[in-house]
This record gives C-alpha cells, structure tokens and sequence, in this order.
C-alpha cells in the first residue's frame, strides 16, 4: 500500500534541517519502509528547503507513522505540519 507524507517546516527551522540531514537520509536509507520517492519541498527560489515530501510503500499507516516518529527530522523539531494519507498510485512515468 502507498502513502503520501507531506511535512511543512516551522519557519525558523532551516538550521535544525540543515544540522540533521545527513541523519534523515541515512535513517531514510535503512528504514523498514520502503520509500519510493521522497525530497525536500522548496520556497518559489526553488532551493530553499521548507519541508519534505515522501512516497512511500508500506503495509499500513501504523508502520508510516512509526517510521515518521523515528525520524531525526521529527525528534529535531524540523516539521510544524504533518499529513499522512493514502495513495493509489494510477500513473508512474519514471522511466
């Protein structure tokens, strides 16, 4: 089954981001959850980083949401809003 993730940051929370990233990604790499895509969400300039974005495929909301709580970004702070959804996955044009 597929989820959507949507994380907005707090406003001031680029420096805490920027000071756990390399934890997030390694988290996201060894995570039980298999994550299909995921990145960061960015201002208009397109590079400064806002919040996150994941899909991910796992067997129910309650293994997403441990996943999520076992973040570096969430024990840090980084997120002000989070929103978990399922997702049907209708159209997948990756190459």
């Amino acid at each position: 089954m597929h989820f959507i993730v949507h994380c907005v940051d707090h406003d001031d929370a680029l420096p805490l981001r920027l000071t756990n990233y390399e934890a997030h990604k390694a988290y996201l790499a060894q995570a039980r959850v298999k994550t299909v895509i995921s990145g960061p969400l960015t201002a208009d300039d397109g590079v400064t980083m806002k919040g996150s974005c994941f899909l991910l495929e796992a067997d129910s909301k309650d293994e997403v949401l441990a996943f999520h709580h076992n973040d570096p970004f969430f024990h840090a702070g980084v997120w002000r809003d989070v929103s978990i959804h399922p997702f049907l996955k209708r159209v997948d044009n990756r190459v």
